[in-house]
This record gives C-alpha cells, structure tokens and sequence, in this order.
C-alpha cells in the first residue's frame, strides 16, 4: 500500500502549486519555442520572423506566470500563513508596563491638591 515518508519541507498551498505547475509548463513551453525559432533562423526559413514574435510574446506570458507564482505565494501566507501570537516574554513584558501604569496613575490620583480648585482671591 502507500506509504507517505516525512519530507523536511512542508508540502505547498494547492493554489501556489497550481500556479508553479502551470509556469512550469508554460516556461518549458516558452523554451522549446525559443529553440525552434533559433533552427528556423538558422535554416533560413520564412517561419522565423512570425515564431521570432510568438516567442518575444510568450517570453512576457511565461515572466508573468512566475510572478504569479510569488504573488500567490504572498497572498497564502498572508491569507492563511503563520498565526502571529505573541510569546510569553513579550506577553509578561506588556503586563509588567500595564501594571507600572496602572500604579503610576493611581500614584498621580492619590496625590493631595492635584484637584484643587483655584483660588478667587487677589493678593
């Protein structure tokens, strides 16, 4: 039966996978296309002026699958990546400035004549 081995990676997002899959196959196709053009140059032949400019196009269609796959990448781990909570140090560090707070407000309440009304007559 099927066995899955553990990989130290993790396995990627479907949809980043779906986006490295297809830049994949439009890069490989890009390529291949790329070397035809440079034998019907070579050759001689009437077809490399038209294959030159179907492969300048699909030159910016496979560097734009590549940015697809970054940008979907981003958006996952923005969307549904790592959850950012904070750890202990952090959490005991903010309670400890809560409490200074806390007591220098109510140091600065408890202090005498800090609300006292001023006074009317004219010396």
């Amino acid at each position: 039966m099927w066995v899955e081995d553990p990989v130290g990676t993790p396995r990627m997002p479907d949809p980043v996978r779906a986006a490295a899959v297809r830049a994949v196959l439009i890069t490989s196709v890009t390529l291949i296309e790329a070397v035809v053009t440079a034998l019907l140059t070579v050759g001689g032949s009437w077809f490399s002026a038209p294959s030159m400019i179907f492969t300048v196009v699909s030159t910016i269609v496979a560097t734009w699958s590549v940015l697809d796959v970054w940008v979907t990448r981003q958006v996952w781990n923005q969307r549904n990546g790592v959850v950012s909570s904070p750890s202990s140090a952090a959490r005991a560090l903010r309670r400890e400035r809560r409490r200074a707070r806390r007591t220098e407000r109510a140091a600065a309440r408890a202090k005498p004549g800090r609300n006292k009304p001023p006074s009317l007559s004219r010396a």
